[in-house]
């Protein structure tokens, strides 16, 4: 069975595929300081919960987070007694090439979502990532990575909201009512809804006029559902995009010697 594992700044996601589908898949925040026996007396526990009998023999990583790393892999080899694929690493070939400037390092969770998408829907993509970060990964018409847009996350902006001004309340992130706010949190959620919905909106437009082509919009990340809902921002919504593209990759370097 395969362990398919997406590290970001904020959540680490596991997620089991057995060969036809993914059978469970578990979220926990991201740690540094977790250890590889932490990690594995809480993946083991549920398992167990969901009566999940079948052996662990493959492990991928997609990981922002350098330091998490290593912790991983000792978890992989010790309990395991594999080797784990991490995106990004030499060893580990992509089935898509990436074409930006030399010496550019590009984040794994961008490349796993490149190669996901073109797989799902072929090429010429913006790929919109609702994260820490608000990415747009553009994939060219052969599927190949050729760079993006990175800007600040929806929760990144509203925690700097509450925190650099002292009567602004932490607020939730919801669809409002209307666009005119009567009070200070409906006005904060405004600003920001519709604010990222003009921001994807905007991007994405300049990002087809530059690229001069029709080109298809692919939203995923927890939020992508919500802010779907305000105009028609993508075409469609991928919750499990990550951990699709994480398997295609598995795949492709078990196929090619």
């Amino acid at each position: 069975m395969l362990l398919a594992i997406d590290c970001g700044n904020t959540n680490t996601v596991f997620s089991l595929w057995d060969g036809t589908q993914f059978v469970a898949t578990w979220r926990t925040a991201t740690e540094h300081q977790r250890t590889a026996d932490q990690y594995y007396v809480w993946l083991s526990s549920l398992m167990a919960l969901q009566k999940i009998e079948a052996t662990v023999d493959a492990v991928i990583i997609s990981s922002t987070v350098p330091r998490v790393v290593f912790n991983l892999r000792v978890l992989c080899n010790r309990y395991f007694d594999c080797r784990p694929l991490v995106v990004g690493k030499p060893e580990c070939r992509l089935p898509v090439e990436v074409r930006v400037d030399a010496g550019t390092q590009v984040g794994p969770d961008r490349l796993v979502n490149t190669v996901a998408g073109h797989d799902l829907y072929g090429g010429d993509l913006i790929v919109v990532d609702f994260g820490t970060a608000t990415t747009f990964d553009v994939v060219a018409s052969d599927g190949a990575y050729v760079g993006g847009v990175i800007a600040p996350g929806v929760n990144l902006s509203m925690e700097a909201l509450h925190m650099a001004a002292a009567a602004l309340p932490h607020v939730d992130v919801t669809r409002p009512d209307t666009v005119v706010g009567r009070n200070t949190v409906a006005c904060m959620q405004s600003g920001i809804f519709w604010g990222y919905v003009g921001l994807v909106g905007g991007i994405c437009a300049r990002i087809r006029e530059e690229r001069d082509r029709p080109m298809r919009v692919i939203g995923t990340g927890g939020l992508a559902p919500l802010f779907a809902s305000g105009e028609d921002l993508f075409d469609a919504i991928e919750p499990e995009l990550t951990m699709h593209g994480l398997r295609i990759i598995h795949d492709f370097n078990k196929d090619t010697p």
